[in-house]
């Protein structure tokens, strides 16, 4: 059974985090940052990732994309930041960071990094809806190869919209439920080719781009473009495509005030 580290145990509804997925990443937190281990497909996408976010925020906000810093002002948030692989290009480009993460240990070591790297960036050990009771609003959200991860989806993007300020974005990276995705994203990339380690994905939590479109507009915000992302394994590449039936990236806006 390719899902036989999972349990099925009922998690709160008003309760983001699997605390089985936390347990799974922190035990690999230490490699976090290691573009050979086993994050290595993880550190390949992120030029990509970085690309379209860049371009597709200052497009917003209408800025010019190769200045020094391109974000300055913006208050951004990075949801599952993990180790800080968006989080510190982001705070490069000038942006104001608060990153969070359901993991202690993975907070700890993008700490750690973000001081050798001299980048000020407000790491917290906490979730989504820690920041949205607090009140909390941003001007850009990052909910990048997240939204497969959490117990409670709804609850999750209750959060993650009702911090989006007016006239803010949200970009979503994440994967299509699809029987491509079950062949080439789940058994072919952890079991077959081991792009990553086993287990990191269960494919019944994948979602259709038109189960997060509707999510996101039933939550008062525009989606402007959902864009598919393929990986080359020969190449070890990714691109943008049209076919979005394994990755994709979502751009999400809500209307200004």
């Amino acid at each position: 059974m390719l899902w036989r580290d999972r349990l099925d145990t009922p998690i709160p509804a008003a309760v983001t985090a699997d605390p089985r997925e936390i347990a799974r990443f922190s035990v690999m937190a230490d490699e976090w940052w290691d573009p050979k281990g086993r994050f290595g497909t993880l550190h390949r996408f992120n030029p990509i990732r970085i690309a379209y976010i860049r371009d597709r925020v200052c497009a917003h906000f209408g800025r010019e994309s190769e200045g020094d810093a391109p974000f300055a002002a913006l208050r951004l948030l990075d949801i599952g930041c993990g180790g800080g692989l968006l989080a510190e290009p982001m705070a490069r480009m000038g942006a104001e960071v608060v990153a969070i993460d359901a993991s202690a240990k993975l907070v700890q070591v993008a700490r750690a990094h973000a001081a050798t790297s001299g980048l000020a960036i407000d790491y917290r050990h906490a979730l989504v809806e820690d920041l949205a009771a607090a009140g909390e609003t941003f001007d850009v959200i990052l909910n990048t190869e997240v939204i497969e991860h959490v117990a409670n989806v709804d609850s999750f993007l209750d959060g993650c919209c009702a911090m989006m300020k007016p006239g803010g974005v949200m970009v979503v990276a994440t994967l299509n439920r699809t029987l491509k995705s079950l062949l080439f994203a789940k058994i072919g990339g952890e079991y077959l080719l081991r792009l990553l380690p086993k287990g990191t994905h269960d494919w019944r939590r994948f979602v259709r781009p038109e189960e997060l479109s509707a999510a996101l507009t039933a939550r008062g915000t525009d989606v402007r473009e959902v864009i598919g992302v393929s990986y080359n394994p020969l190449t070890r590449h990714w691109r943008h495509t049209q076919d979005r039936n394994v990755n994709y990236m979502a751009l999400a806006a809500r209307p200004a005030a």
